[in-house]
Formats: C-alpha cells, structure tokens, sequence
C-alpha cells in the first residue's frame, strides 16, 4: 500500500514504577506530515498508559484528520504492547461473550479504557500492526521519548 492511501499511527505508554508516574506518546504520519502528542499522569500503570496512547491518537484522528482523509486511506496503528494488540484483535471478543471476565472469570481490568477503545476501533476499523520495541522502528523511538520527557514531568509534579 503506497504511503497517499495509509495513515499510519505509533503509539506507546509506560510509566516509572508500576503503579507509578507515567506518560503517554503518539506519532500521526499522514499525507507527509507529521502530527504527534503526549500526556502524563501521577499515578498510573503501564497497560493504562499504552491503551491511553491508542485513545487519544485516535481520537486525534477523529477530530483533526479524519474529514481530511480520503475514504480509500486506510488507518494503521502501530504498537509495541502485546497487550493492546491482542486485547482489540483477540481477547476482546471473548471478554465481551464472557460480560467483561476474563477466562479465569475475572473482571477484565481497564474496562472503561477497553469500552472506549473498543468504540473508536469499530468506528475507524485500522489495522493493528505490533512492532518491536526500542529496535530502531524511527516512529517507535519517537514515541518513546515523548514517554520519557512525560514521565520526567510527572516525576516533577510529585
């Protein structure tokens, strides 16, 4: 697929400690332009952090470039959490059969988180694509340092 009919979004979260202080990163590359964000918060999780990046990029894409976008574009997000691909490819369609447990019965944790992204993939319908973490993927690293410079904010809020 050439580069005029795709956007392609990263997206990363991670936090320092685990619960701890964490951030939140994305990077939109459309149309040969770059659109990128980020956020903080004191006290959070990794998982919360990472399915956080995938909401507000896609909520971002809602608002800003989706009117823009011509309907042959297609959307792809690019992770490096497991966890998130697996969660909106996979498990998600079990927890929804199961009333949001888990296979052990468990409530699924995240849910409001899950809920939202649940509504904006169905909407959207990207493509998940799971890349390697600190590999060198230019978009990837990218995201990672806008996590670090987030976290390093909100270890300074405390």
């Amino acid at each position: 697929m050439d580069k005029k009919n795709r956007i392609d979004i990263y997206t990363d979260g991670g936090c320092s400690g685990n619960p701890g202080p964490g951030g939140w990163g994305f990077v939109i590359v459309y149309s040969e332009k770059i659109y990128k964000s980020s956020g903080s918060e004191k006290d959070t999780t990794n998982n919360k952090m990472e399915l956080t990046a995938v909401i507000k990029a896609l909520e971002s894409y809602k608002n800003s470039l989706e009117n823009k976008a011509s309907k042959n574009q297609k959307v792809r997000i690019f992770t490096d959490s497991i966890y998130v691909k697996n969660g909106i490819t996979t498990w998600i369609i079990t927890w929804l059969k199961n009333g949001w447990k888990t296979a052990d019965k468990k409530d699924v944790k995240n849910k409001e988180l899950w809920m939202i992204l649940k509504n904006l993939s169905d909407r959207i319908n990207p493509e998940w694509e799971w890349v390697k973490g600190h590999s060198g993927d230019r978009w990837n690293e990218e995201c990672d340092a806008l996590v670090k410079k987030e976290i390093n904010a909100a270890n300074k809020k405390i």
